[in-house]
């Protein structure tokens, strides 16, 4: 009998061979569309349509359609009014697959995408990952390669793995912290001992340095509760994950396992920026106090009981040759900027030959105070650099301002900035670029002889510290992750260097860079070294058993300046890393400092962590 409803075209008696349409009662749904009335040879389950032969034949050949269940003329339902009845009774096709699809929720996710690394539904694919762009494959096509295979064994290792390097981060977390609370104690009992030699009028001197140390070790209190439970909330997070991925493969679940592990996987990355950051943001020192020996003769004129002082840790020895050990690094190159003209790119600078020029000696010309009546605190000098106008440019982490100071007649102009600058560098005859903590950003500033303004911004992928310009390359160091980066003036990063051969990071702490046209020289702090690369991003040499180095600048000989920060001193270090002189002793803390060879001047600042009003002060020394 005829389909109601459905009417023939003019050309369905030349295609039927048998008779008219009231020869079957089951059409191709296919055809129909087009018009075209074709008897039913087969029927596909999946999209729930009665098929032609020509239709049933070639109806899989579409890669996302390979998986569709497929009934033939006889088992076929024999009423197209039955088709979601024949589906529903025909049970689950895609095995255990149940996870809904993150873009889509009402979709389950049945593909994965190997070009993305991604689990997609069948609207991903048509969307966003179409099979003539991706290489796509139905997760039970390959899901029976993941059980016990060295990508499953692989996986689990790495949960354990991270389990285990969160737990040590706690663990030493605590030592510290115990040391830390030792010490302090220790302190407190030094500042009580001394106070019994002196009368009443130092009460509250003694609570504020009491109060100074009451607030570190609260301050430590509330770091190792936060590493605890970022920790504790990581190893819960991956136990569960690893008991779900053996129980599924124990099981055999091989679609689930398949979906879990990738999911893991992706946690496990997570984790790992999350314990990355705990391991290199928390910094819990130790303390000493060191009384004030004037105070017994000078009390009405003294301002301060003592200071907590940071103990330092003794760290192992560097052999005196460390720097003649080759090391290779781990470069990734964004932008080849080698032309025709470059020499060998392992060609050496040369250095100074007059080596016995290294000594100089430098008077104490004056200081130029730079806090200003809009500044709210005490200064903290973070960066300095200097114009070929005889202009002083100051970063003001404390006040999160640049000044720009006219060191003939110190007047200062000022500029606010969004966040924390740390660093500066002149990239122009008018424009400086600042990095600024907190926001991942270097910001560039316009300047004029009485102006500063803001320009434009450029995304960093990480908390940039120490910046460095040269003939249109800058050279900017991380803290989090630590490791080195040359870019243009656009953003575009052309080298970077993080690890060394062995995956082991090369930096820790490399807070401030400074660059020539043949050398980048970083002060690796935590290491106690500055390291020598050339421009490809290749170790070239080092200069180890500095206390803390910190400030850093290079002279037109090839040598450079680097301060001592806990050494009290600073340094003129040749090119090669190889020579060392202390140029300046006793000065209490160094911090940022720049050499300015049109006038022979050193200017450096100083940071005291009790905010000294010291601080305010830039230190400017002339060479004699």
């Amino acid at each position: 009998m005829a389909v109601s409803g459905k009417k023939s075209s003019q050309k369905v008696s030349s295609i039927l061979s048998q008779g008219g349409a009231e020869d079957f009662d089951i059409f191709c749904n296919q055809c129909d569309k087009d018009d075209i009335i074709l008897p039913a040879f087969g029927y596909c389950v999946d999209c729930e349509v009665h098929l032609c032969q020509t239709c049933y034949n070639t109806h899989r050949r579409p890669k996302p359609l390979r998986h569709h269940q497929l009934l033939d003329e006889d088992h076929m339902p024999q009423n197209q009014n039955l088709r979601k009845s024949i589906k529903s009774t025909s049970g689950p096709q895609d095995g255990d697959l149940s996870k809904p699809c993150t873009k889509h929720t009402k979709e389950v996710i049945k593909f994965y995408c190997h070009d993305h690394n991604t689990l997609i539904c069948s609207v991903c694919v048509t969307l966003e990952h179409p099979t003539t762009s991706c290489n796509v494959d139905y997760i039970p096509d390959i899901s029976g390669q993941i059980l016990d295979s060295t990508e499953f064994k692989e996986t689990l290792k790495d949960i354990h793995k991270l389990t285990e390097e969160c737990c040590q981060i706690t663990k030493d977390m605590k030592q510290r912290v115990v040391k830390s609370t030792t010490s302090l104690k220790d302190a407190i009992a030094e500042i009580e001992k001394f106070r019994t030699e002196i009368n009443k009028r130092l009460d509250e001197l003694e609570k504020e340095v009491k109060d100074t140390a009451t607030t570190i070790q609260h301050d430590h209190s509330k770091t190792l509760k936060t590493t605890e439970t970022t920790c504790d909330n990581i190893n819960r997070s991956l136990q569960a994950s690893a008991d779900t991925l053996k129980h599924l493969n124990t099981n055999k679940k091989t679609d689930q396992l398949f979906t879990e592990l990738k999911t893991a996987q992706q946690q496990i990355l997570h984790n790992e920026n999350i314990a990355k950051k705990l391991q290199t943001t928390n910094d819990v020192d130790e303390y000493t106090f060191e009384s004030n020996h004037a105070i017994k003769k000078l009390l009405q004129n003294e301002k301060s009981l003592g200071a907590l002082r940071k103990k330092e840790i003794q760290q192992p020895a560097q052999p005196k040759n460390n720097a003649a050990v080759p090391m290779k690094v781990t470069i990734s190159r964004n932008i080849n900027d080698k032309t025709s003209s470059d020499t060998k790119e392992l060609k050496q600078p040369a250095q100074s030959k007059n080596k016995a020029a290294l000594p100089m000696k430098l008077s104490t010309s004056r200081n130029i105070n730079i806090k200003t009546s809009s500044d709210t605190k005490n200064c903290q000098i973070f960066g300095i650099t200097v114009s070929p106008q005889n202009q002083l440019f100051v970063a003001d982490f404390n006040n999160q301002s640049i000044k720009m100071i006219d060191i003939n007649s110190e007047e200062i102009k000022q500029l606010q900035l969004e966040s924390f600058p740390w660093d500066i560098t002149i990239v122009t005859r008018d424009t400086l670029a600042v990095t600024l903590l907190c926001t991942d950003i270097i910001q560039f500033i316009s300047f004029s002889s009485n102006s500063l303004s803001l320009k434009n911004k450029l995304k960093v992928g990480g908390c940039c510290y120490g910046i460095s310009h040269h003939q249109g390359k800058l050279a900017v160091t991380l803290i989090i992750p630590a490791k080195l980066q040359i870019m243009d003036l656009k953003g575009n990063m052309k080298i970077t260097v993080e690890k060394d051969s062995n995956g082991d990071r090369i930096f820790s702490r490399p807070y401030y860079v400074t660059t020539n046209s043949h050398s980048i020289y970083v002060s690796n702090t935590d290491k106690k070294e500055v390291i020598w690369f050339n421009w490809q991003g290749e170790m070239i040499g080092r200069n180890v058993d500095i206390e803390r180095p910190r400030g850093i600048s290079l002279l037109d000989d090839g040598s450079f300046f680097v301060s001592d920060y806990s050494g009290y001193c600073i340094y003129r270090v040749s090119g090669d890393c190889k020579d060392r002189t202390t140029i300046l002793k006793n000065v209490e803390n160094p911090q940022a400092i720049c050499w300015c060879a049109e006038t022979s001047t050193l200017y450096f600042s100083t940071y005291n962590i009790l905010s000294d009003e010291r601080n305010n002060d830039i230190n400017v020394y002339k060479m004699v």
